[in-house]
Parts: structure tokens; C-alpha cells; sequence
């Protein structure tokens, strides 16, 4: 199995896109647990597209936390959920105005995903950062979405918890879903650690479209 490196870059700027509140930490929380604590990491950017106030105030504190008191950028923006593409030259706009911020490594929704808002998302990020490092993440849902991911990322036993326990905790108001729950997101990381035979038995994936050896 083929290790895939990150950019040769002394201090990572790392930019975060999430439609919904709960989406980055889903998705990459626990990679991003491990960056910061492996890494010399200079800046994150942790950008959502949509969330009520409630929504808002969760993702927030978990923003903060899974950033781990390293410089963060945290912005939490009021596109209508399930309607991004109604919106789509605001949201093209925005993208534009983050493009000087020059991310080492873009963490963003899989192209494949069938949640229209996640689909959107994917789309103008390689729209707008086409010679950039970008991981895209999955989601579980109803849907039943799941494919073939081509990056896998270890996550030690702490990490595991640290990720679970922070989404479980900080997400009250998703908890009455059939889906959120510690088993769900715990279930995902044993499966795709079982697949990149990780040491731990816990492991993140991503799509990886490009990239350079």
C-alpha cells in the first residue's frame, strides 16, 4: 500500500468546507486531530455553509475544539439548507473570496455524495482550487452512499474517542436522529480500518482525484 504525503509545506494551511454543522467533524475529525498533533500547523479554516442559530452555537464549540486552540478561522455562513444550488453564483462568490488564502490541504464533500448541498459543495471547491491538494470525505447517511475510497488515515484509539465523544457531546440537537449515534460513526472508522489493515483497527478514508509523486 502506497503512502501518500503531504505537501512539503513547513507550516500546513489547512482549509475545511462542511455544508452543513456537523459535517467536517464527521467526516475528518479525527484526521484533523492527528494533523494538529503531528504537524506544525499554521492556520485552519473551517468554513459552513448552513446551520439555524442553535446549529450554529454546536458547531462553533466543536469547531474550537477539534482546532485544538491553534489559530483558527471559524465561519459559519445562512445558505438555505437543501437549496444550495439556487444559490449558486452567492456561493461561487464566497468561494472566490477565500481563493487567496491558499490552503496546503483542502478537506471537502465526495463528488459522489447524494446529498445535493454535500454534491455542490465538492463542486466549487475543485471549481475554484484546481491546483491544490484536496481530500474529499464521506459522509454515512440514509442514502447509502458509501463507495470505494482511495486515501486512508489511521486514527489511534484516542483519536477514535476524542472524535466521537466531541460529535456526540457537542450535537445535542441531532441526537434524535435513528442515525447519530456512537455506534455509527465508531462502525465507519472499524470498517475502513480493517481495509487499510491499521494498526489501531480505526481509520479515516478519502477520495483522492490528483496527485503528484
Amino acid at each position: 500500500m502506497l503512502k501518500l504525503n503531504l505537501p512539503h509545506d513547513p507550516q500546513l494551511r489547512i482549509l475545511c468546507l462542511g455544508a452543513h454543522c456537523d459535517d467536517i467533524e464527521i467526516g475528518c475529525g479525527g484526521t484533523l486531530l492527528r494533523l494538529l498533533d503531528e504537524y506544525d500547523v499554521a492556520v485552519v479554516k473551517w468554513i459552513v455553509f448552513s446551520g439555524n442559530e442553535m446549529r450554529k452555537k454546536e458547531a462553533r464549540v466543536s469547531a474550537e475544539y477539534f482546532t485544538r486552540g491553534q489559530k483558527a478561522e471559524i465561519k459559519i455562513l445562512n445558505f438555505p439548507d437543501a437549496r444550495f444550488s439556487f444559490k449558486g453564483l452567492e456561493i461561487k462568490a464566497f468561494f472566490e473570496s477565500i481563493k487567496s488564502f491558499e490552503p496546503s490541504l483542502i478537506f471537502t464533500h465526495c463528488q459522489n455524495d447524494q446529498h445535493q448541498d454535500h454534491r455542490f459543495i465538492n463542486q466549487l471547491s475543485w471549481n475554484t482550487f484546481r491546483n491544490h491538494m484536496i481530500l474529499e470525505y464521506e459522509i454515512p447517511k440514509f442514502d447509502g452512499d458509501l463507495g470505494q475510497p482511495t486515501c486512508y488515515v489511521p486514527l489511534s484509539l484516542p483519536f477514535v474517542e476524542m472524535k466521537v465523544d466531541t460529535i456526540l457531546r457537542c450535537f445535542e440537537s441531532q441526537r434524535s436522529k435513528h442515525w447519530f449515534d456512537a455506534e455509527t460513526f465508531r462502525s465507519l472508522l472499524r470498517l475502513r480500518g480493517m481495509e487499510c489493515a491499521s494498526a489501531s483497527r480505526y481509520a479515516e478514508a478519502f477520495y483522492v482525484r490528483k496527485w503528484l509523486i
